[in-house]
């Protein structure tokens, strides 16, 4: 059974997973702004410490590939990319919806009409989002959508749907339906296990040189409004 690292930075939780199989070894995890930066690293040596084990010993890497987070994406792909290439493994992407998806399924037990619906914040209004059904297979494309009293509104007549993730939180006061589920489950890269470890199995590997994440938005740099010449 392979050994992978899994890694999930896409929210402001930075989590770092080893995985043998589908079984988890070692976890670490954190939320916070400045987790990713801060804390990668230190995750990742922390947890290989504790099994006796160097990145050579692994059978490969994983990455939640997004959406979500543009810097925390950016951190997470570049440290990935960094062990793959100096360690010569193999780099496995992990969309982050489905992720949670699978972290959803494993909670709640979903009844099998129930349709799951994960929300990655993207700021103000706006998630990241996507529809699953309760094996986690997703149903219609990845999108950014802006939350507002019509988001689902007609598939909520006649289905049940669950919404979760960090986005889901500010849809409870605009989504008003009886058929609307929320549930708090956050990113986790213990939801990447089962994904990592199937992709491996049929090495669906990504190009380490090429990859990229999922970004839905084009990154945007807020300028500051004070003086640079001010102290």
């Amino acid at each position: 059974m392979p050994k992978i690292l899994n890694i999930e930075t896409g929210t402001s939780i930075c989590s770092v997973a080893l995985s043998q199989g589908r079984r988890i070894i070692a976890l670490r995890e954190s939320d916070g702004d400045i987790a990713h930066a801060v804390k990668l690293s230190t995750f990742i040596d922390e947890i290989m410490n504790e099994e006796h084990l160097q990145i050579a010993d692994l059978d490969a890497i994983a990455i939640s590939e997004g959406p979500g987070s543009y810097t925390g994406m950016r951190i997470g792909v570049s440290t990935a990319k960094g062990l793959c290439f100096g360690a010569n493994k193999p780099l496995i992407a992990v969309g982050s919806l489905q992720s949670l998806t699978k972290l959803a399924i494993e909670k709640t037990k979903p009844e099998l009409e129930i349709l799951m619906c994960p929300m990655i914040d993207a700021r103000r209004m706006e998630v990241y989002t996507a529809l699953f059904d309760n094996s986690a297979n997703m149903i219609n494309q990845i999108s950014a959508q802006i939350v507002n009293e019509n988001t689902y509104s007609e598939l909520l007549k006649t289905h049940k749907i669950m919404f979760f993730g960090n986005g889901a939180e500010k849809c409870k006061s605009v989504i008003n339906s009886t058929n609307a589920i929320f549930v708090d489950i956050k990113a986790s890269a213990k939801g990447m296990i089962d994904i990592a470890s199937e992709k491996f199995a049929k090495s669906d590997f990504v190009d380490i040189a090429y990859f990229e994440p999922l970004y839905l938005k084009d990154f945007v740099v807020t300028k500051s409004k004070k003086n640079p010449l001010q102290s």
